[in-house]
């Protein structure tokens, strides 16, 4: 732990930009969990460059941007995504009061328990229990159930709480980035909303840092004649594939620095980031590590995968662009937090 007054004058530093700041926020191992090697390098090389005044990359503190795919990216994704678990714990929960349901799909499979037949559900019909379960309230509302879901569902295979299974070295990115006057966007596919109830207590990422995709908001007046924010059965943003580097732009007006992803949904995002003058960096998350955590691609001879996705032309496409792809493998120490 820094003495405090180290950390006041890393304050200041960064306030004003001082040269002092990389060499005092990298003096101890500041990526513990990451092994020795051209990742961990990359990361290293890009907060040095963009941090020292001297450098010819140097980046002022109110432009210095890093954004980070959530899914794959930053926890697990696999065998499904979280959110989509909390849609269908959602269509459970709501059942007492939609009778209908148990002869409607796809709530009646869901409601079946049948895996096999829950797994077969199409973007459609997972479109159509999303608009049932996380539309018709106040925003508050659901924040509150989404906050309260992400803080107790546990999953199957590690048996802790989802927001247990957050990758320690990309903690410890988020941390140094910081540390450095960086700031950390999450741009994810999943539910703006969803990622926001939890991202400050989960990651240290504010509400206002998360993009994600969204519902319409409207705005109504309740029995007593109070305004309020009501969320609509009705996509707004599609945060994904190119949608990212365009809700990037439109809540930020900037470019970032660096980008994190792991799939083709990431591509656009990474692809735009590179393109910008001065040093940058673009990450892909490879699993490759079926023991500790998952493996699949169908990158690198890794078996297929339709939940992040991350392709051959992908890969290749890395190689050409100069983006460091980030083997779970070789690269991470360890994975979790709660690993010794």
């Amino acid at each position: 732990m820094l003495h405090f007054s180290c950390r006041a004058r890393i304050a200041l530093a960064l306030a004003f930009g001082l040269s002092s700041v990389p060499a005092m926020a990298q003096q101890a191992d500041s990526l513990p969990s990451w092994n020795d090697g051209a990742a961990k390098s990359a990361i290293l090389d890009l907060v040095r460059a963009t941090t020292t005044p001297n450098s010819p990359d140097f980046v002022p503190p109110a432009d210095r941007l890093a954004t980070f795919d959530q899914d794959g990216t930053l926890w697990v994704e696999h065998p499904i995504y979280s959110q989509v678990v909390f849609a269908l714990d959602r269509v459970v929960a709501l059942a007492p009061e939609h009778p209908e349901w148990k002869e409607k799909e796809p709530f009646k499979t869901v409601l079946s328990g049948d895996k096999e037949a829950i797994d077969k559900l199409s973007l459609r019909d997972l479109e159509e229990i999303v608009f049932a379960t996380h539309a018709g309230m106040t925003v508050e509302a659901f924040n509150t159930i989404a906050a309260d879901w992400a803080a107790k569902a546990t999953d199957h295979r590690w048996h802790k709480p989802y927001t247990k299974l957050v990758y320690q070295p990309m903690q410890e990115v988020l941390a140094l980035l910081r540390a450095n006057g960086y700031r950390t966007y999450i741009v994810t596919g999943g539910g703006q909303a969803f990622v926001r109830s939890y991202a400050e207590r989960v990651y240290g990422v504010a509400p206002a840092e998360v993009i994600g995709s969204a519902l319409e908001t409207g705005y109504k007046y309740d029995a007593e004649g109070q305004g309020e924010l009501i969320r609509e059965p009705k996509l707004e943003l599609n945060n994904n594939f190119s949608g990212k580097a365009e809700d990037i732009y439109l809540f930020t007006g900037q470019r970032p620095q660096a980008a994190f992803g792991n799939s083709t949904g990431d591509q656009q995002m990474l692809e735009w980031t590179t393109a910008g003058t001065g040093k940058r960096l673009g990450m892909l998350v490879l699993h490759d590590d079926k023991e500790r955590e998952y493996a699949y691609g169908p990158a690198a001879g890794l078996p297929d995968s339709k939940v992040g996705t991350f392709t051959q032309a992908l890969y290749d496409e890395a190689a050409k662009r100069g983006w460091t792809v980030i083997s779970m493998k070789d690269d991470w120490k360890r994975i979790f937090s709660f690993e010794p």
